[in-house]
């Protein structure tokens, strides 16, 4: 283990927990502690937004499949980029103004609040949705840490995911949704160097070594040299298709995606965040494409024994090691923003849409900050078994988990925003239909077909309209709901 890489990543966690620490000690409201509360700044919720999206899948699972499929991994990224343009363009300034307009702090207290007619039943669906999906993501996610530590340092994978899961608990639940937003936008910096510093450096490695990429593409077989898999016809568009579907997951769907959107102050936030996410996206996810075809170039399709371990691979092999210890928390960091904000999710909508408004409870601000902290804790805790308990491929495990919430929450979203007639019944079947399908789809064989995450948006759309037809709203519903919070 090298003891410089290990000092700069315990400098890390230590100021992971020291903004934590700093947040805690602010005076924070129930809606600060889970929607920022109007005091964050549009670049560094875009920079949230980016690296709380990109987690392990980005930097460990999606620079796999580069290194797997070589150069027909190109569709992924175009739809990942794609995702993120359309998302700032036509949907941030949508949720900044349906927040405020409806004073809701979640996606499912922001069309219950749209549709109160159907409030308590979208609520209690909503969460169903989320919870289980959410917490098996934060589970994968700290399943991630100990295939990176233990590949890059050594660290037993049960060592390394104990370090991760405790920190990320300790400073979500202590500074809430301010303290993520903040840790998640130096994390968003020290990804996307390791992103663009690494795929440099392979480069110049295979310059140096006189490799040719093209040649080590067609030696690799199975389609790598083919910008298509070397597919035709009908495959061609399935392969592209099931690619670019990751593109859907951004349409509103994703609560700890559109929490950022939320939490936008007004239209001159939306505009830097907008411009700060699309230039971190073209960085990103072209330096993941070349980590993957630079990958494949020096080491050959059997380099690696873990595909998604191809770049911390090439960080120890091709970086001295002070500076492997800085783009190594780059990893980490994907992994610790996104498991931190999918923890405050679920708390959210166990304090929020759970306990406050169905149940009912009668609770003050102290009351569901603490049960909000609570819940961080133990939703933390069952993710940190599930990461000892994951065998699953972070890649595979998160595209269930993308559609399962993504296409649920996306139609439903995508309809109430843009079409008139949308209503609260529409929005429970479109709720349901995204959900079930995708469990259904995803364990038949359907899912080597097409894929669920371009399949089930697609069916909970249908559904979503037909049955908005078939019941319709009853009567034009109030703008403004309060939160109804007892303060004492």
């Amino acid at each position: 283990m090298d003891m410089i890489v290990l000092i700069e990543l315990i400098l890390y966690f230590v100021a992971m927990i020291g903004i934590g620490i700093y947040f805690s000690r602010k005076e924070l409201g129930y809606e600060d502690y889970h929607l920022g509360g109007n005091k964050i700044p549009g670049w560094a919720l875009a920079f949230s937004e980016r690296s709380t999206e990109a987690s392990a899948w980005l930097l460990l699972g999606a620079t796999g499949f580069a290194f797997s499929t070589g150069l027909s991994s190109i569709w992924l990224f175009i739809g990942m980029l794609a995702g993120i343009i359309i998302s700032w363009l036509f949907l941030a300034k949508k949720f900044m103004q349906e927040r405020i307009k409806y004073n809701a702090l979640t996606l499912p207290d922001y069309l219950s609040a749209r549709f109160p007619n159907h409030g308590n039943l979208i609520r209690g669906i909503g969460a169903l949705i989320i919870i289980p999906f959410f917490t098996l993501y934060v589970g994968t996610q700290f399943g991630g840490t100990g295939k990176t530590l233990e590949q890059t340092m050594g660290i037993k994978p049960l060592v390394g995911i104990l370090i991760i899961a405790v920190v990320v608990i300790v400073y979500s639940c202590l500074g809430g949704f301010l303290s993520v937003v903040w840790t998640d936008a130096i994390q968003a910096i020290l990804m996307v160097i390791t992103l663009v510093v690494l795929p440099i450096v392979a480069l110049f490695k295979i310059g140096s070594l006189d490799l040719s990429i093209s040649d080590a593409l067609v030696h690799a077989g199975n389609g790598a040299a083919s910008w298509t898999g070397g597919l035709t016809g009908v495959g061609i568009g399935l392969l592209i298709y099931t690619n670019f579907s990751w593109a859907l997951g951004y349409l509103g769907g994703q609560p700890h995606i559109s929490a950022r959107f939320m939490a936008l102050r007004n239209d001159k936030d939306a505009k830097i965040g907008r411009n700060a996410a699309i230039l971190w996206g073209v960085l990103a996810y072209g330096g993941a494409f070349l980590i993957g075809i630079t990958g494949l170039t020096l080491y050959g399709s059997g380099g690696v024994e873990n595909v998604e371990m191809i770049l911390p691979f090439m960080l120890t092999e091709l970086l001295p090691g002070w500076l492997v210890g800085i783009l190594l928390a780059g990893i980490l960091a994907a992994i610790m923003s996104t498991a931190s904000s999918q923890l405050l999710v679920v708390s959210t909508s166990i304090s929020e849409d759970i306990l406050h408004k169905v149940m009912g409870l009668n609770l003050n601000e102290k009351q569901l900050l603490m049960i909000s902290r609570i819940s961080v804790t133990v939703v933390g805790l069952i993710g940190l078994v599930i990461g000892l308990m994951s065998k699953s491929l972070i890649y595979v495990v998160i595209g269930w988990a993308w559609a399962g919430v993504g296409n649920s929450f996306a139609a439903a979203i995508l309809l109430t925003f843009f079409w008139k007639r949308m209503s609260g019944a529409g929005v429970i079947a479109a709720l349901l239909t995204g959900f079930i399908s995708t469990i259904i789809w995803i364990n038949t064989p359907l899912e080597g077909i097409v894929t669920s995450r371009g399949a089930t948006l697609v069916l909970a759309l249908v559904v979503g309209v037909i049955v908005s037809l078939a019941i319709p709203e009853k009567k034009d519903l109030p703008s403004t709901k309060s939160r109804g919070l007892k303060v004492t």
